[in-house]
């Protein structure tokens, strides 16, 4: 669909344009901003993973079917640099926090007096 080499704005707007049919793409000034940062750090080569609902193919649940005609807003971009990809925000998405290696519900007993320990 795209090079790696491409810029991670032109990959999101190949994915927006191919895939989902938008006529354009429009970006925030935070997300533009986030782009060319994450492009000055070393990740403007990784894949892009779109966040967006999955009640539409574009970025508005209410657009049913196969929509046209459309730009879709890039309101903002993150970086999971562990997991090895970039994700732009289609519209308001409430994204799930990342989990820690060791969960914290190992450090979580009784003592001998059957008080919980290692909540705080």
């Amino acid at each position: 669909l795209y090079s790696l080499q491409d810029s991670l704005k032109t990959k999101i707007e190949i994915i927006c344009k191919k895939i989902y049919g938008a006529d354009g793409v429009s970006f925030d000034p935070i997300a533009e901003e986030k782009l060319a940062t994450f492009t000055e750090q070393g990740f403007g080569h990784l894949p892009v993973c779109m966040s967006k609902t999955h009640l539409s193919f574009s970025h508005d649940s209410e657009l049913k079917g196969v929509p046209t005609g459309f730009t879709v807003p890039i309101k903002d971009v993150r970086l999971s640099a562990g997991a090895g990809f970039v994700y732009p925000l289609l519209g308001p998405i409430s994204t799930m926090p990342g989990l820690p290696t060791r969960p914290c519900f190992y450090e979580i007993d009784l003592d001998e007096n059957g008080n919980v320990v290692g909540l705080s």
